[in-house]
């Protein structure tokens, strides 16, 4: 329900109540109706308590000319006419409310599309003056090929008549260039007759020549083998003496050891000689540092006993 028909059914309820609690319709303000509902604008409390009143004047009037139970009969329906009627009046002014809702709605959603069928619009219309531009261009394409095409047609004709004049240029050339081959094939025929000739013999000349060297050949083969065999025999005799040597290599090398052995033994030796003799030199160092002070102090007890004597004898004399 929305909130004018709200108000207006809160003011005819709170009319009733301040008919019912003894106040008379007339006395009725939009000040006294608005402290009862405390909603809705004062101009619209105006409007209904204005539309009530003149009901309940009627009312009254009605009730005056009728008897009692038909006044309250007609009263009671009056009120189920009225209650009805608000009820169907909320229900339809709701009813309008989300139409008008719906319709809003509707209006904003076909402004949306139809912002954007204006701006499909703009853009097909620059895609046509687009096109159009295309076009043009296209279409002066399309005259200079055409242009082209013939200019290259008359070019193609050209071209065709002097392939056929190279043609006939070429088979001339040809027919020349097969008479001068074939006289060229019949002069190297003969030149390779006769080089065949000249090939025969020298063959004839490389054969006995080859029969010679393969004679020398097998001769220097026998004396390489006789060098070989002299060969294996000196290789024989050396690899003899090669084992000779080793032994006597193994046989020195043991020497050597034991001479290095002794080596070792015998610098072992000196060095605890040189120890020895480091050890004496100290002790004879030491024996003369010790003479030294003993001469020391026998020169100075006999200086001392030589300055006793002098003073005794200048005391005797």
């Amino acid at each position: 329900m929305s909130r004018i028909s709200d108000t207006r059914i809160r003011t005819r309820e709170a009319a009733a109540r301040l008919v019912a609690s003894g106040r008379l319709p007339h006395e009725l303000t939009v000040d006294l109706i608005y402290a009862e509902i405390r909603q809705g604008s004062r101009t619209t409390i105006n409007d209904e308590l204005k539309l009530w009143k003149d009901e309940q004047t009627r009312i009254d009037a009605l009730s005056a000319a009728l008897p009692p139970a038909v006044a309250n009969a007609m009263l009671s329906v009056w009120a189920l006419a009225v209650e009805q009627g608000e009820q169907v009046f909320a229900q339809r002014g709701e009813e309008l409310e989300t139409e008008a809702a719906v319709a809003t709605t509707r209006v904003a959603s076909l402004e949306t599309a139809n912002a954007e069928l204006q701006a499909e619009v703009r853009t097909l219309r620059a895609q046509l003056d687009d096109q159009q531009a295309r076009l043009a261009v296209v279409v002066t394409e399309l005259a200079q090929a055409g242009a082209g095409r013939d200019a290259a047609l008359r070019q193609a004709e050209a071209a065709i008549a002097e392939r056929d004049a190279v043609r006939a240029q070429s088979e001339r050339a040809l027919h020349d260039a097969q008479s001068a081959h074939a006289r060229e094939l019949e002069v190297l025929r003969t030149s390779r007759t006769e080089h065949e000739a000249a090939l025969r013999a020298e063959v004839n000349q490389a054969t006995s020549r080859l029969e010679a060297v393969q004679k020398h050949v097998m001769l220097q083969t026998e004396e390489a083998r006789d060098a070989q065999r002299r060969a294996e025999a000196a290789l024989s005799e050396i690899r003899r003496r090669n084992e000779q040597l080793v032994v006597d290599v193994q046989r020195i090398s043991a020497d050597a050891a034991e001479h290095r052995r002794l080596a070792e033994r015998h610098e072992r030796q000196l060095g605890s000689v040189m120890e020895e003799a480091r050890d004496l030199q100290l002790k004879r160092d030491a024996l003369a540092r010790q003479v030294a002070l003993l001469q020391g102090q026998l020169k100075a007890r006999n200086q001392s006993s030589l300055v006793r004597r002098t003073r005794r004898s200048r005391k005797d004399a």
